[in-house]
């Protein structure tokens, strides 16, 4: 296997996380196919800063780093672009964990040079210590984890999810870096899709690019207890429809929402009808998963109809960075 040299960005914003942070530290220090470096971008917390600075001050390959663009996820990850060496960077989620061979099974995947991006599977880990009987599988996306309908094994796809994802470096070089203003920011409302975003600019940037994702490379992404709620679930739907209006309006909606028009016409009514069978089989859930999807869908759709107007009325609320440094060794 040829060696393209990775390094590993987590983006950090608060100490409530702090042991989540040491452990999905610990997994990437952890890997069969060592890291060069392991950058952690503080977002704007100087007193987050300081400690992981103290942290690791004597652990060789860590590196501790403020995000030097506007708050949010998308601006800390292009800080850690810019930082980074070799001719890959994997980002993993501050409250994640990686299995011992996540790097490797990126590190396979480059081996073919159209490859420019390859993503992983992610593993929710409920607080409750199981999934609510409620939560429909085709919905793991809400919480940040692989969903119901992602094909299995190493497949090409338009879009790798952010929380468990490679991009080769010459992908940024060729597309910018992630959009701000589409991605999470803190505590705010929990948007998403910039990785979406990018890698359809990507790939028109690049029409020979391929994207993979592979199920092998595995994280295991922490769910908080209040992510178990019917109330998050609905927040969320309603804000990834919000980013998907704004997705829509960067790349046009054909490719925007090319992957979602699947989703929505196969994969959820096939979970909407296995959610009132097990209904009628009295088993647990299956009522509440057949409503939850039709919720989610109907939040989605509202959210996507009000980003839409916002788009068309107030224009683009996002800008794309390009990415200096990286000394690429």
């Amino acid at each position: 296997m040829r060696d393209p040299g990775i390094s590993v960005v987590i983006c950090v914003y608060t100490e409530d996380r702090w042991e989540d942070i040491l452990a999905a530290v610990s997994s990437v220090r952890a890997q069969s196919y060592p890291a060069l470096r392991t950058l952690l971008v503080v977002d704007h917390n100087p007193a987050l800063k300081d400690r992981l600075e103290r942290e690791y001050k004597e652990t060789p390959g860590v590196r501790v780093l403020a995000n030097a663009g506007p708050r949010g996820l998308s601006a800390g990850r292009n800080t850690g672009i810019a930082a980074s060496h070799g001719e890959v960077i994997a980002f993993l989620d501050d409250d994640a964990v990686a299995e011992r061979d996540w790097l490797r099974r990126f590190a396979e995947g480059y081996a073919d040079p159209r490859v420019m991006a390859v993503g992983g599977r992610t593993v929710p880990i409920w607080a409750s210590g199981r999934r609510p009987a409620w939560f429909p599988e085709e919905f793991d996306w809400v919480v940040g984890c692989t969903y119901k309908g992602l094909p299995p094994g190493r497949v090409r796809v338009r879009n790798v999810l952010g929380g468990n994802a490679s991009f080769r470096r010459t992908a940024f070089e060729a597309a910018g870096g992630f959009a701000t203003g589409i991605g999470r920011d803190g505590d705010r409302r929990p948007l998403g899709c910039e990785e979406t975003e990018l890698c359809i600019r990507l790939t028109r940037a690049r029409p020979d690019a391929v994207l993979l994702i592979d199920d092998r490379a595995v994280i295991h992404h922490r769910v908080p207890e209040p992510r178990e709620h019917f109330a998050y679930f609905r927040t969320r739907t309603y804000a990834e429809g919000l980013s998907k209006a704004l997705v829509a309006k960067s790349v046009g909606a054909d490719m925007g929402l090319e992957s979602e028009r699947r989703y929505t016409t196969r994969v959820l009514p096939a979970g909407v009808a296995r959610g009132l069978r097990d209904a009628l089989l009295a088993r647990p859930g299956g009522a509440g998963r057949a409503g939850a999807i039709l919720a989610g869908v109907l939040s989605a759709a509202g959210g996507y109809a009000l980003g839409s107007l916002r788009a068309r009325r107030d224009g683009a609320t996002f800008s794309v960075a390009s990415i200096e440094g990286g000394p690429g060794e």
